[in-house]
């Protein structure tokens, strides 16, 4: 290859994971900020009518788009995927869709709602398939977050959760304004921006359940050191604040924009996106 580098299918999870890791370090920028801006850009086309039916919201590309932005985070956890955290996770799997499935049909935790656009296959036809990829990222990046944020204050179990938690509804209070701007998934009333408050209170529920699983199925001590060693490994929650920030902005939503901002403010004070462009692929494309 030009590069140098050895891309042949990796011949075990060692030589994978270091693959991977590269992946996403040479195309960090496209990935944490060029797909984020790309993909609000063509959701506010799809939301404001401007794309045509095959184009506009088309699940393939959300998925797509939404897949490659987690991939710095599924760099950084995949070492860290023993039996442990494998059964914590497919522990979540079935409580997301199971959850997902009740609020559909009853309105509860969330509130009465019904999802506006196809996000990829469904199950049962009722509930995204990709439900997993859209919803644990969420809770892992604000935990890695309250990790880098609280240092070895975050080794008392109580701070920890609930600064996770917390960081949860801050996330959620960014993503459901945009999303049911954008029509994503339209609930029957709402007072935060088309969001009713019960939508909060079983986030509260639902994310305290996901918080939990992640705490009791991941190495913490794991974790601490793939994030000194992954500067990269938050840039997922990056491509969330340009996104749903982006979208917010958009529409003039004034609060989820300021929320969106804090968390901006919070991973600028983590101080891990000082990276070298001229070092990316797209850098050195740019300098040719």
């Amino acid at each position: 290859m030009a590069d140098g580098r050895d891309w042949s299918l990796p011949r075990n999870r060692q030589t994978a994971t270091e693959q991977l890791d590269a992946l996403v370090r040479e195309h960090r920028f496209t990935i944490a900020v060029v797909f984020p801006v790309v993909g609000a850009v063509t959701l506010l086309a799809s939301g404001e009518g401007l794309l045509p039916p095959p184009l506009a919201f088309n699940p393939l590309f959300v998925l797509f788009g939404t897949l490659v932005m987690r991939l710095p985070l599924l760099a950084g956890v995949a070492p860290l995927l023993d039996r442990k955290a494998t059964l914590a996770l497919a522990t979540l799997t079935l409580y997301s869709y199971a959850i997902e499935l009740v609020g559909v049909r009853t309105g509860w935790p969330y509130g009465e709602f019904a999802y506006g656009v196809d996000l990829g296959p469904m199950l049962l036809g009722e509930v995204p398939l990709g439900l997993p990829v859209f919803f644990f990222p969420l809770v892992l990046n604000a935990y890695l977050l309250v990790l880098l944020l609280l240092g070895d204050r975050a080794g008392t179990t109580p701070l920890r959760l609930v600064a996770t938690l917390a960081t949860v509804i801050l996330v959620d209070l960014v993503l459901d304004p945009g999303a049911v701007a954008i029509g994503f998934w339209v609930y029957e009333s709402g007072g935060f921006y088309g969001v009713p408050w019960s939508n909060y209170l079983g986030w509260l529920l639902s994310g305290a359940v996901a918080v939990l699983c992640f705490d009791l199925g991941f190495d913490r001590a794991g974790l601490r050191r793939r994030l000194a060693a992954r500067e990269f490994m938050l840039d997922d929650l990056v491509s969330f604040v340009l996104l749903w920030g982006g979208i917010n902005l958009f529409y003039g939503n004034l609060l989820p924009i300021a929320l969106a901002a804090l968390l901006g403010a919070g991973l600028l004070k983590t101080e891990r996106f000082d990276f070298d462009l001229s070092e990316t692929r797209l850098g050195r494309a740019v300098r040719r």
